[in-house]
């Protein structure tokens, strides 16, 4: 199974933003880089020239796989109409057998990022949570085991906050921690 082609308005900036600045900013500081090294004469002892040659290949790999990618993904808003059931882009907050909650943000492949709780929707997880209600308890199958949870909680944030529900309502309330880990 490929990866989904589906991201959200704020991830698909940060693909594009990392496109630009690699297409005008670091390849051409690395292209001057190897332009200088190349000058101070022989090439095979050089390690700047040698390195900065490796990096430019680097560069134009990524640059492939952004220009690549780009083109294959659709933009998707979290649209109100799906309130209640948990679709793309939703934060929703699970119960698991022990009792312990926890915020997870169902986002594309190209986004994820466990430190912030955002799983993908190609993630055992992801695919777990996807069409569950508020109520829903299901099983995720895990390399550790599997494991039970129950959906608490779904909400669906238009616009480009990315920060957890639960973090807004810790700052109301002062705290720090609003989801636990």
């Amino acid at each position: 199974m490929g990866k989904s082609h589906y991201i959200t308005p704020a991830g698909f900036r940060t693909l594009q933003a990392e496109l630009d600045e690699l297409w005008r900013v670091e390849r051409p500081r690395v292209t001057k880089e190897v332009s200088i090294a190349a000058a101070h004469g022989d090439r095979s002892e050089n390690a700047e020239y040698i390195y900065g040659k490796k990096r430019l290949r680097e560069i134009d790999k990524r640059l492939r796989f952004l220009q690549k990618r780009t083109d294959e993904l659709t933009v998707v808003e979290p649209d109100p109409a799906q309130e209640g059931k948990v679709f793309f882009g939703a934060w929703v907050t699970v119960e698991d057998e022990a009792g312990e909650s926890v915020t997870y943000r169902v986002v594309g492949p190209d986004e994820f990022d466990p430190e912030k709780g955002w799983v993908s929707m190609d993630s055992p997880m992801g695919r777990a949570l996807l069409g569950k209600s508020v109520g829903d308890e299901f099983e995720v199958r895990r390399p550790k085991g599997d494991a039970w949870f129950s959906v608490l909680e779904i909400v669906y944030r238009l616009g480009d906050s990315q920060e957890s529900p639960d973090a807004e309502s810790a700052a109301e309330r002062g705290t720090s921690d609003p989801v636990n880990r």
